[in-house]
């Protein structure tokens, strides 16, 4: 008997609509991040990309438990010596909401380039509205 491995081919990918609103971060990250990587479909291959397409509206209503909105720091590095800049959970809040649930994805996601090309397929939008009606997402509750 052989083990059987999908090919791209034969995946098929659907679309689907997460309401961010009253979520809690990291619980939403985490089941976003296995929805893109294919590990709800029952032919999951860890080396393919077998995931779905996310589209996370509402952003900006998310929620972080504890003191988190205040205690918690992004950090990146303009390259340049000195140039560490620090943001807070709050002001990523305030400004781009989106980020903060793509870097939450992104570090629950493979390191490499197959990471890259699921992280893609995540689309977060911080208000109501988002451009992929065409698609028909199917709404998902968390």
């Amino acid at each position: 008997m052989k083990t059987f491995v999908a090919k791209e081919h034969e995946i098929e990918k659907k679309w689907y609509l997460i309401d961010a609103k009253e979520k809690v971060l990291g619980r939403l990250a985490s089941e976003i991040a296995r929805i893109l990587r294919g590990k709800n479909k029952p032919i999951f291959t860890p080396h393919m990309d077998a995931g779905d397409y996310i589209v996370v509206i509402n952003a900006d209503k998310i929620i972080l438990t504890g003191r988190k909105i205040e205690k918690k720091i992004y950090y990146h590095h303009s390259g340049y010596v000195g140039g560490l800049k620090k943001t807070t959970a709050k002001e990523m809040l305030l400004k781009k909401p989106e980020n903060l649930i793509k870097f939450a994805v992104k570090g629950m996601l493979p390191k490499n380039s197959l990471g890259r090309r699921q992280l893609t397929k995540l689309k977060i939008y911080a208000g109501q509205d988002y451009p992929h009606q065409a698609q028909l997402p199917e709404k998902l509750e968390i």
